[in-house]
């Protein structure tokens, strides 16, 4: 348990560069800049399922383990699958191992999601490092900056967000079980009109997919922490440029926590293509009977990829037309002073003209007016929206070779990326 002391550290490290009360040697106050411990401004190592696996030795403290992480979990959601199969049906060991449906789900879908913590964890880190390192923030604002990581880091730790995924896991199993079972050998046998699971197929529904249910609920619910995150610093007053050459204000780095979803984007479309996938090899469906789920699946993970960058909308929006005036008005000042100097009195200066600085500096203040005019609200472009594209496009490609020959799939897939 942590002393009193250590609390008062472990608080103080959240906020970067807080403001402090040490005296320079003006005898004025200064700030001094901590720098946040990992587990501090972690969306990732914190709550009971981190508890959990630190409990167990799965995972150690300020490493990730995504070795233990992936051995453990193959260990629990499929070598049992296997084992029990071998045991108890070992006439459908084929069976097992000829469904894609459980390898997409356990040996795919799984590891990528554990991996992919590990992505949205680096990629938040290097961006609120950043938010501290460029002074985004106003010293005034730092204490709100303080407040916003003390109330995320409050929320990854609370046990309700988790323990209702878990609960949602336990209904949504017991609810719908009957949708993940049909009579192939390995998973279940059919009694008539019904079927009846086998003890590989219990296992399946009860264990295997549970994991993976899980741990895509925490994927989201740790996708949520950003989005709320972002939606609390775009409500706080930011040091923002209209000049700047990333073209967004000086924002433009938040751009890369967009493709931390792509790894749920990757598992999420990796086990429901390898359902499609069954569906179209053994009761006789076509890509095309999936269009409008595809489109979908497409559609929300853009949403939910994007959405967060949405909250920087409106104060780009504003900085771009307050920029507009502004820089319109000086614009107008320095054209009027070169227009009344050079052309409504030019006589007797007209060889001064190519000789004096006044042309240059118009032309690049030209030049930083169409800076302000370039500056995109909406914190996405291309090197966003590939890797989510890719995300959706390479775990589908198993359904889409179902049925489509591969020359054709790679031909019709390069004209998609160009």
């Amino acid at each position: 348990m942590l002393s009193p002391e250590g609390c008062n550290r472990q608080e103080t490290a959240l906020v970067g560069a807080v403001p402090s009360k040490p005296e320079n040697e003006h005898g004025k106050w200064k700030k001094t800049n901590l720098e946040s411990s990992p587990s501090d401004d972690s969306l990732i190592r914190g709550g009971p399922f981190y508890t959990f696996q630190r409990v167990t030795g799965v995972v150690r403290p300020d490493r990730w383990d995504s070795q233990r992480q992936l051995i453990f979990a193959v260990a629990v959601g499929w070598v049992p699958l296997l084992l029990i199969t071998l045991l108890f049906q070992r006439e459908s060991v084929m069976s097992f191992l000829e469904d894609y449906r459980i390898h997409a789900r356990m040996l795919i879908a799984v590891p990528v999601l554990l991996l992919g913590q590990r992505v949205v964890e680096t990629r938040f880190l290097k961006a609120v490092k950043h938010l501290r390192d460029a002074h985004l923030l106003a010293d005034a604002d730092l204490a709100r900056e303080h407040e916003i990581m003390v109330g995320l880091r409050q929320l990854r730790d609370s046990v309700l967000p988790e323990l209702i995924i878990l609960l949602l896991v336990i209904v949504h199993t017991s609810l719908s079980f009957s949708k993940l079972i049909d009579a192939t050998p390995w998973l279940a046998t059919a009694t008539g009109t019904s079927l009846r699971l086998t003890p590989a197929g219990w296992y399946a529904v009860l264990v295997s997919a549970s994991i993976f249910q899980l741990l895509m609920g925490l994927s989201l619910w740790k996708w949520l922490l950003w989005s709320i995150f972002a939606f609390r610093l775009s409500r706080v007053s930011l040091n923002l440029v209209p000049i700047h050459s990333d073209q967004h204000g000086g924002l433009g780095f938040l751009s890369m926590m967009a493709n931390g979803f792509a790894p749920v984007s990757f598992a999420a479309t990796a086990v429901i293509a390898a359902q499609w996938r069954h569906e179209i090899l053994h009761n006789h469906a076509h890509l095309m009977n999936f269009k409008y789920p595809a489109i979908a699946l497409v559609v929300i993970v853009l949403a939910l990829a994007i959405l967060p960058l949405v909250f920087f909308v409106p104060p780009l929006s504003t900085l771009r037309r307050k920029g507009i005036l502004e820089y319109s008005t000086l614009g107008q000042i320095q054209t009027t002073e070169f227009d009344q100097k050079w052309i409504a009195h030019r006589a007797g200066h007209e060889p001064e003209v190519l000789t004096e600085m006044e042309s240059s500096n118009v032309i690049d203040f030209s030049a930083v007016y169409d800076r302000v005019k370039q500056l995109r609200p909406l914190l996405v472009d291309k090197r966003t929206l590939i890797p989510l594209a890719l995300s959706i496009v390479i775990p589908a490609l198993p359904m889409i070779l179902a049925e489509v020959p591969i020359a054709v799939a790679v031909k019709d897939l390069m004209k998609a990326l160009r």
